[in-house]
């Protein structure tokens, strides 16, 4: 009897996988503020993942009067629900992240609850280096490097045990770019094996659809994206069948969310939304002054990406010789990430919360994360930037955690008081867009003026733009 083994690829993905699953974990024990191990929205979830495990129902009223969120949060907590009449109270977010944790949170508390978040941190990573490589045709040491590089760094290791529904988002927009039709150029044999996987993509691509409005309804933008693209991509008949799928659950959505929240999102529960729904967006929104975030979602010194992770600043040149070049599945990369950046540009109330930096952007971010792999299996010199940045990132997260650890901060109130080198350098060089001033404005224009430099290069720079030994084809799935 022959052992099993894993092919090749199979076992880079595994490596990848455990690697960051285990990385992530070492926060599960860091408090996230003083007090307190988890914060803001964090104890809403586990509370109804509890209910969902003991009582079987997502009312949390007898959670809330029994404080049974004590062992994660000690101190008293926030209200955050309007209870109903019957005095029966369900917490004001989306059921999905809940029923994910309902298991572990039942079996091992909110330690299980955060290791299973971890360990679909894991399963993104995977899934990226199966998708940079089959999809995308970057050699898979390339693959599995830039994916650790991004991996082992915030936010997405952050949202490895941070309790929000980032972190199942992005596996679930991973999904569907690995399950997408990427272009019309994949055979149509009708042999009864090339159909079948054709028939399960169709339906990996729809749970994944599905999924992303149930875990937040703030990701519907990148669902409808991901539906389009899946529609434009299929035959006929696939694509009626698809649509008529989405539009069942559709209605599911609308019937769940009036009854189990008396409104058609989750906000209807809120007890702050006295407004209406629609006021998560705001009271009264600002959607010029918002537009600073197409910038400050990246640069922020304290929540953009770079302040953490100076590998994203690739993701400037990198989508730029990816629109240049267009090869199969560009469009597949670059529409949801505009819609998710557009998302968190206009619709977030803000971009800077009690949360860990970089919130908004992280189910797009694996569209970043693939698009900088695919120019650095392109360009053999973008790899070295692509390694050293990712040192950087991992030894500022870990560097946080240890410091959250040992006491000396917490994870979501005091983060930018670090001793981290690697963050004070950049944290004195970067924009301050919580209170701009005209230095912020003049470092701005010195940043996107950089960028703006490097990406022309890189575009016109063959070295930098593509390998002339290597083309980039179409791997099917």
């Amino acid at each position: 009897m022959s052992r099993f083994r894993l092919p090749g690829l199979g076992r880079w993905c595994l490596a990848v996988g455990v690697v960051v699953a285990a990385w992530a974990m070492v926060a599960i024990p860091a408090r996230a503020t003083v007090g307190a191990r988890t914060t803001a929205d964090e104890p809403q979830y586990l509370l109804t993942a509890l209910s969902l495990a003991r009582d079987h129902d997502f009312w949390i009223d007898d959670e809330l009067a029994d404080r049974d969120y004590r062992p994660f949060h000690e101190v008293s907590l926030p209200v955050q629900t309007e209870a109903r009449s019957n005095g029966q109270a369900v917490s004001p977010h989306d059921p999905l992240l809940p029923v994910v944790l309902a298991v572990p949170m039942g079996l091992g508390g909110w330690q299980a609850a955060k290791g299973t978040l971890a360990v679909l941190a894991g399963v993104l990573a995977a899934l990226l280096v199966w998708v940079a490589v089959r999809r995308l045709a970057v050699p898979v040491g390339v693959a599995a490097g830039t994916v650790l590089a991004f991996g082992l760094a915030a936010p997405l290791s952050s949202y490895g045990t941070q309790v929000y529904p980032e972190l199942p988002a992005a596996l679930a927009v991973t999904a569907a770019l690995a399950a997408l039709p990427w272009g019309r150029e994949e055979p149509r044999s009708r042999r009864d094996a090339e159909n079948v996987v054709r028939t399960a993509r169709v339906w990996v691509l729809g749970a994944a659809v599905v999924a992303l409005p149930f875990l937040g309804i703030k990701y519907a933008g990148v669902a409808v994206v991901l539906a389009l693209l899946g529609v434009w991509g299929l035959g006929r008949r696939q694509a009626i069948g698809f649509v008529v799928g989405l539009a069942v659950a559709g209605v599911g959505y609308l019937v769940v969310h009036r009854v189990l929240y008396g409104g058609w999102t989750s906000y209807a529960a809120g007890d702050h939304f006295t407004g209406g729904e629609m006021t998560v967006v705001g009271n009264d929104p600002h959607y010029l002054g918002r537009s600073r975030r197409l910038v400050g979602l990246l640069l922020d010194r304290e929540f953009g990406l770079v302040a953490w992770m100076p590998g994203y600043l690739l993701a400037v040149p990198a989508l730029a010789v990816l629109l240049r070049r267009r090869p199969p599945g560009w469009l597949a990369l670059t529409a949801p990430l505009a819609a998710g950046w557009a998302t968190a540009t206009w619709v977030a109330l803000t971009m800077h919360g009690w949360w860990w930096p970089g919130r908004q952007t992280v189910v797009v971010l694996p569209c970043v994360v693939l698009a900088v792999a695919w120019w650095a299996g392109q360009a053999r010199a973008v790899r070295p930037f692509v390694a050293v940045a990712g040192v950087v990132g991992a030894i500022s997260w870990m560097w946080l955690v240890v410091e959250a650890r040992r006491g000396d901060l917490t994870l979501i109130v005091d983060f930018a008081t670090t001793r981290n080198p690697f963050f004070r350098a950049l944290h004195a060089v970067l924009p301050d867009y919580r209170h701009p001033g005209t230095d912020d404005w003049l470092l701005q224009a010195g940043w996107l003026l950089g960028l703006a430099v490097v990406t022309l290069i890189a575009v016109v720079n063959p070295r930098l733009s593509i390998d002339k030994t290597r083309r980039t084809s179409h791997v099917p799935a």
